[in-house]
C-alpha cells in the first residue's frame, strides 16, 4: 500500500501544481490532499528541531496556515514541500528565539529508527544502544541550523541544494553544517569507542 510520503515523492511537478491551483480556488479536497501528503514528514522535522510535542503541533499548524494564506506568492519553480519546509523552518527559528532555551533529541537514520518495534529493540546490542545515545548527545550540542541540516539530509532525504533553499542559505553553508556535525560525531566516538569505531561511524553517516 502506498503511503502519503511515498506518494508525495512520486508526484510530478504538474500534479502538484494542479493541486496547488485547485487549493487557490478554494477546493477543500485539494487542500486536504496537500496536508495529508506532507503533514507526517513536516511534523517529524519540526518535532526534532523543537523537541517539544505541543510547540511542534503549533509550528506545523502555523506553517500550513501561512503557506495556504500566501499561495498567491508561491512559485511553481519550487516544490510545494520545499516551500512548506522553508516556512516551517522560519517559524521554528522564531519560536526558539522566543523560547530561548531548547532541549532537542535527534538521531541519524543510519544508527536506527525511532519506529523500531519491541523485537528490534530487544535484539539491539548494548553497544549499539550506547553508540546511539552518544550520537544523540553529540547532536544535542549542535546549533539549530546544524540540527536542521542534519535532519533534512539524513531523515528527509533532501539534497544540499534543497536544504539550502529551505534554510535560505548558500549550499556551501549547508555543507559546512553537515561537515561540522560529522566531525563532532567522529570526535565523540573516538573518545568513547576508539579511533577505528569513530572512523567507521563517520563513514556510515557520510554515505547515508
Amino acid at each position: 500500500m502506498t503511503t502519503f510520503t511515498e506518494a508525495s515523492k512520486g508526484m510530478s511537478r504538474a500534479e502538484e501544481a494542479a493541486l496547488v491551483e485547485k487549493t487557490r480556488r478554494g477546493d477543500r479536497r485539494a487542500t486536504r490532499v496537500l496536508v495529508d501528503l506532507h503533514k507526517d514528514r513536516l511534523y517529524a522535522f519540526v518535532h526534532r528541531v523543537m523537541g517539544h510535542h505541543h510547540d511542534s503541533e503549533e509550528v506545523c499548524q502555523e506553517a500550513f496556515l501561512r503557506a495556504f494564506s500566501a499561495l498567491d506568492t508561491f512559485s511553481t519553480q519550487y516544490r510545494f514541500s520545499t516551500w512548506l519546509f522553508t516556512i516551517a523552518y522560519r517559524v521554528c527559528l522564531n519560536t526558539l528565539r522566543r523560547r530561548k532555551t531548547v532541549t532537542t533529541e535527534l538521531e541519524f537514520n543510519t544508527l536506527g529508527s525511532v519506529d523500531d518495534g519491541p523485537e528490534e529493540q530487544l535484539a539491539e546490542s548494548e553497544a549499539a544502544r550506547e553508540a546511539r545515545h552518544a550520537v544523540w548527545e553529540a547532536v544535542d550540542g549542535l546549533t539549530t541550523p546544524q540540527k536542521a541540516a542534519v535532519l533534512l539530509f539524513y531523515r528527509q532525504d533532501q539534497n544540499c541544494q534543497e536544504i539550502a533553499e529551505i534554510m535560505q542559505v548558500p549550499v556551501a553553508t549547508v555543507k559546512s553544517h553537515l561537515h561540522r556535525a560529522r566531525a563532532r560525531l567522529k570526535d565523540l566516538l573516538a573518545g568513547k569507542f576508539g579511533q577505528e569505531a569513530a572512523a567507521s561511524g563517520r563513514m556510515r553517516i557520510a554515505a547515508g
